[in-house]
């Protein structure tokens, strides 16, 4: 039987993308299969936006963002982020792949690298389109898929059942009903994959 890893993440939330290729690589080893989750923060199940948190907590955000994209050889780029519009339609486009049997991990992978590698405003349609060209989608196509009613359906259907299984933080993992929030929890994610879960 094919063991599945429910991946609930953003394009928008810079751990998702230190612990992507990781995760990627776990689920190889591992014989896993991902299904992939795109969904926002679940602030109703105790998310907290960075912008909102207390400027000390800011601040070692900042530096752990640092450490782990460099132990995870991640650039990293936060120049003028606050001019950069939301994210958001760029998972769409993922979502779009996904539902279209398209390689959704390879999309993924180059926006959040062009989000928080190169600091590109993936908000834009025309630099969405251009990245998705170079990684070798059809751009436009992507675009007008994205804006079909169904994909809209499935980000909300999405959330309902990230809500549902308790999710708040992104990235978040499930396997065998159990939650790990966050890349750095990958080592728990293994165990388990391994039959050697550590909680009961």
């Amino acid at each position: 039987m094919t063991k599945t890893i429910d991946y609930f993440f953003g394009i928008g939330s810079p751990w998702a993308y230190i612990g992507f290729d990781a995760l990627v690589e776990l689920a190889a080893r591992s014989g896993a299969e991902i299904r992939p989750y795109l969904i926002p923060l679940i602030v109703e199940n105790g998310a907290i936006y960075s912008r909102d948190r207390p400027d000390a907590r800011r601040a070692y955000w900042m530096k752990d963002l640092r450490r782990w994209a460099a132990l995870r050889g991640k650039p990293l780029d936060f120049t003028n982020r606050s001019a950069l519009s939301d994210p958001t339609p760029a998972g769409f486009l993922v979502l779009a792949t996904q539902l279209d049997g398209q390689d959704w991990t390879a999309l993924a992978r180059a926006l959040q690298h062009a989000f928080w590698g190169t600091a590109a405003d993936i908000g834009n349609a025309d630099v969405r389109k251009a990245i998705a060209e170079a990684a070798g989608f059809d751009g436009a196509a992507l675009e007008a898929r994205a804006a079909l009613p169904d994909i809209a359906e499935l980000w909300s259907s999405n959330r309902d059942v990230a809500k549902e299984a308790g999710v708040f933080g992104l990235p978040t993992f499930r396997y065998e009903g159990e939650l790990y929030w966050g890349q750095d929890s990958l080592p728990f994610l293994e165990r388990h994959l391994r039959g050697e879960k550590l909680v009961a």
